[in-house]
């Protein structure tokens, strides 16, 4: 988002505006929901494509990867050529994709028509964004906001289930059809009511950093992929991690002397920005990886039908919403550091105890122990967002929270690309006693993220102690 002058065309009528808000809500919750409605689809759409569950998680790394390599993007692309153009095509490349993933014929083909997706995807959230701070007065600005992410907050909790019960009354291809109709209807109405506002000489785009970013992001992600993947040699893991190494150095010198850099290096200044971007990018890496292992584990190893999968996932989501009421008053008295270095350990403790699953247990033990998850999970996505964002003075605060929001798509991304790799090693470390038995393999990997988890916790030890004072709520998404 830039600071320069904003052009915009005649002061929209009220129902226009009103239109434009329910629009820009209905891109976030599709863009959100289509982050976890294929999780609990994914054994389904596995015996369909005639490839094994535990090798799918390319169809979830394809999606949050490619939104996280868009979003630095998206800013720019609305200054240059208007916000309701970029709205518009994001919203129309986001259905035709939506289309193209419904018709795949092979696990290849679902994963670029998801990248395709994901392009549309990830400028409906940041685009919409910026459409409604440059159309509603301050005053009126917090109010429209509220109303536009709520949505956002309420798709990835309806994922797991909608996707379960689509698949069981129908087929995977309708997680994908759901998108079409809305998306054309969508298409229309931004054509006719948006506004449109774009920055007048806007400054060049700095493709240099970006380019380098986006290697980055996209090497680590294929190095870790790698470790699942018996065809790809160990050298080649190598190679990936020594490019995107090489690539997000190159890319702080390069930001040190540059003019204009897409992030500047002047944000990790801020300490609390620092901490909070750190702490996010390992703590979400594990909790990431759980809305993919769940349902996935509960299928593959224990039986689930796809929607019953999906219906253990509302406890995560419930005991999420009511957690989010004592998150100031615990950071009010206690501070964030000392919040965050206990909570992330109970973070990596939940998962770890998803190591204890079995055939035999209770039902109302395995509730509980979702909902726990949910809960703390839900705590350390609330303090985690606010002190990340907190301190940061209006002139930075859109670099920092564009930079903010490629993390935490990048965790995302990361934390499958985790969990399958770590899925696909332990599976085939297993002793074969019983091929068709996965559940030691899912021991082991909520074991090892549990752990890595906890260890993020070293990071929120940084802060200062007395850092405590609650900034301005951050959706915790």
């Amino acid at each position: 988002m830039s600071n320069l002058p904003v052009a915009s065309a005649a002061t929209p009528s009220a129902r226009a505006l009103n239109v434009m808000l329910w629009l820009v809500a209905i891109g976030f919750f599709m863009q959100a929901l289509d982050t976890t409605i294929v999780n609990t689809a994914l054994p389904a759409m596995a015996v369909s494509l005639g490839e094994s569950p535990l090798e799918m998680h390319a169809v979830v790394i394809a999606y949050s990867l490619t939104m996280a390599v868009m979003i630095p993007v998206s800013g720019w692309l609305a200054d240059k050529f208007g916000t309701r153009l970029v709205f518009f095509t994001s919203m129309l490349v986001f259905t035709v994709g939506s289309l193209l993933c419904a018709n795949a014929h092979s696990l290849v083909q679902l994963v670029v028509w998801r990248i395709v997706q994901g392009v549309g995807g990830a400028m409906l959230l940041p685009v919409g964004r910026l459409a409604v701070l440059r159309s509603f007065p301050g005053e009126r600005y917090l109010p429209a906001l509220s109303f536009v992410t709520i949505p956002g907050l309420i798709g990835p909790l309806l994922g797991p289930t909608l996707g379960g019960w689509l698949v069981q009354v129908a087929s995977w291809e309708w997680i994908f059809l759901i998108n079409v109709p809305v998306g054309l209807i969508g298409c229309i109405a931004i054509a006719v009511f948006m506004p449109d506002s774009r920055v007048p000489n806007t400054m060049k785009f700095d493709l240099r950093g970006y380019a380098l970013l986006a290697v980055g992001m996209v090497a680590i992600t294929m190095s870790l992929d790698s470790l699942a993947d018996r065809g790809i040699r160990d050298a080649a893991m190598l190679v990936l991690l020594v490019l995107a190494l090489v690539c997000f150095v190159a890319f702080a010198l390069y930001a040190a002397r540059a003019a204009f850099p897409i992030f500047s290096l002047k944000l990790f200044r801020v300490h609390s920005f620092s901490v909070g971007l750190l702490g996010n990018l390992f703590a979400r890496t594990g909790s990431g990886a759980v809305p993919y292992l769940i349902p996935l584990l509960l299928q593959v190893s224990l039986g689930y039908t796809p929607f019953d999968a999906g219906l253990m996932m509302l406890p995560v989501a419930a005991a999420g919403i009511v957690a989010k009421r004592i998150v100031t008053p615990l950071i009010r008295r206690n501070g964030y550091r000392k919040v965050l270095v206990i909570n992330t350990v109970l973070v990596g403790l939940a998962i770890a105890s998803f190591a204890l699953t079995s055939a035999s247990q209770p039902l109302w033990l395995r509730l509980v122990q979702l909902a726990i998850f949910g809960c703390v999970n839900s705590i350390q996505f609330t303090a985690m967002n606010t002190l990340t964002l907190k301190d940061l003075e209006t002139a930075n605060a859109s670099s920092g929270n564009s930079l903010f929001s490629l993390v935490q798509m990048l965790a995302m991304s990361l934390g499958v690309t985790m969990a399958g790799a770590l899925l696909g090693v332990f599976t085939n470390m297993a002793p074969q006693v019983n091929a068709n038995d996965t559940l030691p393999a899912f021991h082991a990997t909520f074991l090892a993220i549990g752990i890595i988890t906890a260890a993020a916790s070293w990071i929120f030890a940084q802060l200062e102690p007395a850092g405590s004072t609650v900034g301005k709520p951050v959706a915790s998404s």
